[in-house]
């Protein structure tokens, strides 16, 4: 062996020390690649929710506009009141039919048992009733599929109080 070609500890530590350097460089840049590509994903993901959420209302509103067209109608014949009142139930039956078909339905209450995940109660009243039984709807609530949309505002009963004598 040649007297230059062997590397002294000080030559193999710097070696071995740039090589460390150029692999946290390559980590480093690897690492700002996938942080600019995850910023661009999450700005590609905001972008299409928005345009789903533009396009979803539009659906809606194109569903509607039956509606529309039959409010311009009774409105029209409000001169004759059975015919304003035919149009208006006519509505009615129309928009209530467009909810449907988009999911909603209303809830149950008359004669249930309270379910604090689909009743609000506002008042309770002493009844024969079975305590905690729906005896009012004051507000209909509604699921939305398989959740609730709005609860439904009840009066429920609670056990009459026995008066001592």
């Amino acid at each position: 062996m040649e007297k230059g070609t062997k590397k002294t500890g000080k030559e193999k530590k710097e070696i071995k020390k740039d090589e460390k350097d150029l692999k946290i460089e390559e980590l480093t840049n690897l690492v700002k690649r996938v942080q600019a590509d995850f910023e661009n994903f999450k700005k590609q993901q905001e972008k299409e929710k928005s345009e789903f959420c533009k396009y979803a209302s539009a659906e809606v509103i194109k569903k509607l506009l039956p509606l529309l067209d039959s409010f311009q109608l009774a409105l029209k014949s409000d001169n004759n009141p059975e015919e304003f009142k035919k149009g208006v139930e006519l509505i009615y039956s129309q928009f209530w039919q467009i909810l449907e078909a988009e999911g909603l339905r209303p809830i149950e209450c008359a004669g249930k048992k309270l379910d604090p995940f689909c009743h609000e109660v506002l008042l309770q009243e002493e009844s024969d009733k079975p305590e905690d039984t729906v005896i009012e709807e004051l507000q209909k609530g509604y699921m939305l599929k398989d959740g609730v949309l709005r609860p439904a505002k009840v009066k429920i009963s609670k056990k009459k109080e026995v008066k001592e004598k």
